[in-house]
């Protein structure tokens, strides 16, 4: 593995890069690769790990009682997923993780970090105090859905989603991570009635669109 990759994800942050090797065996880290579409957790399981996005992305969805499917979440890169349900093991998870493109995951074991080694490690409150800001940083991302889903039209579902795509990356050309059907998905909406919206909104001059990529016009 390429240590210094590490260094860049948030977990790792404060830690000295020759205390890494000790801290993966520490932790019984695990590289994992899936495929596009493969489920990498499952609604209804514990888990005791996290894991880390090295390569590619993944999706936290939720599927109703009539299939629909719902994305909570967008994870990139760098990012972390399962954490809360790993600090709680006997909590089932209520959500899918699913690969939206090959990825590599890396599995970190939860109650290591928890509960220092015999010999108590460096690193140990480092990476408590760096996975308890990873957990308010989650529990932020979802409230912000709700808040993003909470307006009536899909109109200003979209809107309230790119404003704060603008205020996220501080300009009105915003590209995101998700494809139409993930987007609708996202917003719980229908992809027709969102892709019809989307053309409303051209028309008055909202939004320029090209695929994922989406300009902010005007502002009256």
């Amino acid at each position: 593995m390429d240590f210094p990759i590490l260094k860049k994800i948030p977990l790792f942050y404060g830690v000295k890069p020759e205390e890494i090797p000790s801290i993966l065996h520490c932790l019984s880290g695990q590289i994992r690769s899936f495929s596009k579409g493969e489920m990498i957790f499952c609604a209804g399981e514990s888990i005791t790990s996290v894991g880390i996005v090295l390569e590619g992305s993944v999706h936290i969805e939720i599927d109703d009682f009539w299939g629909s499917k719902n994305i909570l979440n967008h994870v990139g890169s760098g990012q972390l997923f399962g954490e809360a349900y790993a600090c709680s093991p006997s909590e089932p998870l209520m959500v899918n993780v699913v690969s939206v493109t090959p990825s590599q995951i890396l599995f970190l074991d939860v109650p290591k970090i928890l509960h220092t080694c015999e010999k108590p490690c460096s690193h140990h409150q480092q990476m408590i105090e760096n996975l308890l800001r990873i957990m308010a940083t989650s529990n932020l991302q979802l409230s912000r859905r709700i808040l993003h889903t909470t307006p009536k039209t899909i109109r200003e579902r979209l809107l309230a989603y790119l404003s704060y795509q603008e205020l996220l990356i501080g300009s009105p050309e915003i590209t995101i991570a998700f494809n139409r059907q993930q987007l609708a998905d996202y917003l719980s909406v229908d992809r027709s009635a969102l892709s019809k919206e989307i053309g409303k909104m051209q028309k008055d001059g909202l939004l320029e669109v090209k695929k994922n990529e989406f300009v902010l016009k005007n502002r009256e």
